[in-house]
């Protein structure tokens, strides 16, 4: 290790060491500050000529360059990882918060990973169960997808968030889960909001085929920016080593956002959109591109980032790059949300771009037609509905008004569904023929008629 006397400043969480040699770029930091015996832990962020730009996962409050030593270690960091992880709990440093018994490494992996290439990709083709309706019919989470969900200030995407890590399955011949598994990391929530996670995945059971990672907005910012590729390491070792079904789960990725742009800013960088760095779309690609088949590997990595559009803006830089690096997204919706429909998942609004090479195939015979038809039958209730606040509802004909009461039941019984509720995909799609009875058969364009006579219930 080579150590260094030459701090030559340091501004918020960084530190600028001069006069240094053969410093690599994310080469693990211990910065040692006079009357402190445990070092402070940091990252080369930039090598130029003799100096090194060193971002600290630790605060640099009551530091000073005096005296102040930084040992280069000629290390990335790293995280330990085995199966033992699975039912434990991490800070957003990889630390151990739960008191449980020590870990025990099968190995270390560098954090930093790399996007898949795409010539060992293989095409995702099986489905991941979330138990919640509007997400399994209408937009079907594929195995190896990633699908975010845009979200508001103040709309429940947290319930979501932990209804999934707690139902999300496998389809399983055998019914057997023990090849499946999550990955959950919280990115600068409020410590409220990060217990309430954990403690809904400890009294749910579902803790034990789970790992998680807890970065709360107390933590240090630079601590934010490493959390979600320690969860992405995890999940790798655990999908392609070790043969399992992983969803990773990373919430809120606009906070994982600000604290980019908060380092940029300290960097003196020029900015991009919005004050946000220019290399935005590059840093999130490292992290969305992490997830997929690879060829040869029995195991899967899904990944559902999760993220707030300030002012519900669509067009804001972390959703609009987020969109097109993903492959669709689920849309939270506030005005179902004020009608009290929970979750209030947009499915109009949401789409899976994969869902179509399940739905029919690896699903149910009459999935895709029945998720066709609720669409389509949706469409025309609220379309309807809207006609009938301009002309009155004694304009419309009974078509029309069947399409309303049906979009009417379709948010309060399909779409709204409570957070203990749990509905395996045919049951789902049962409840779908049920609305859909509502309907007059010549309504019911997009199914067949062997469909309607095997599953439509009898009036």
């Amino acid at each position: 290790m080579k150590e260094y006397k030459t701090v030559q400043s340091i501004s918020g969480p960084l530190v600028v060491v001069e006069g240094v040699s053969g410093v690599a770029y994310d080469e693990l930091v211990e910065v040692l500050v006079p009357g402190e015996k445990a070092p402070r832990l940091g990252k080369v962020l930039d090598v130029s000529s003799d100096r090194a730009v060193v971002q600290m996962f630790e605060p640099t409050s009551g530091t000073q360059t005096a005296d102040t030593r930084a040992r280069f270690t000629g290390q990335a960091l790293k995280i330990g990882v085995s199966t033992d992880l699975l039912g434990r709990i991490f800070n957003g440093k990889g630390d151990p918060i739960d008191n449980g018994p020590a870990i025990i490494p099968e190995k270390h992996l560098d954090i930093s990973g790399a996007p898949i290439n795409p010539w060992s990709r293989q095409y995702p083709n099986d489905f991941i169960q979330t138990g919640v309706s509007s997400l399994d019919v209408m937009n079907t989470l594929v195995r190896g997808q990633k699908l975010p969900i845009f979200s508001g200030a103040g709309l429940p995407h947290l319930k979501l968030m932990a209804q999934i890590a707690r139902q999300a399955k496998v389809a399983s011949q055998s019914g057997d889960e023990s090849g499946f598994a999550i990955v959950l990391a919280t990115l600068g929530l409020p410590f409220e909001e990060a217990e309430y996670l954990r403690h809904s995945l400890e009294e749910s059971g579902a803790l034990e085929r789970a790992v998680v990672f807890l970065n709360t907005a107390a933590d240090p910012v630079v601590e934010r920016i490493a959390t979600p590729r320690m969860a992405l390491t995890v999940a790798e070792y655990l999908a392609f080593e070790k043969g399992k079904h992983v969803l990773v789960i990373l919430g809120d990725m606009t906070n994982y956002c600000e604290a980019l742009r908060e380092v940029s800013g300290a960097r003196k960088e020029v900015p991009g959109r919005r004050g946000f760095p220019g290399y935005m779309y590059t840093d999130l690609s490292t992290i969305y591109e992490r997830a997929g088949r690879l060829k040869g590997c029995e195991g899967t990595i899904t990944q559902i980032p999760i993220l707030t559009m300030p002012d519900d803006d669509k067009t804001h830089p972390v959703p609009d790059l987020t969109g097109y690096i993903t492959e669709g997204q689920f849309i939270i919706s506030r005005e179902l949300f004020k009608k009290g429909v929970t979750p209030p998942v947009d499915v109009q609004g949401s789409l899976s771009r994969l869902a179509g090479s399940v739905q029919g195939k690896r699903t149910r015979e009459d999935h895709a037609q029945v998720k066709d038809q609720l669409f389509a039958s949706y469409a025309l209730g609220r379309d309807a509905r809207e006609l009938a606040v301009v002309l009155g509802e004694s304009s419309l004909d009974e078509v029309d008004l069947a399409h309303i009461a049906f979009s009417d039941a379709f948010e309060r019984e399909f779409i709204s569904q409570d957070e203990s509720v749990d509905r395996s995909l045919e049951e789902s799609l049962d409840l779908g023929w049920k609305l859909l009875a509502m309907l007059p058969q010549s309504a019911l364009k997009r199914v067949k008629a062997e469909m309607i006579e095997k599953y439509l219930p009898k009036k």
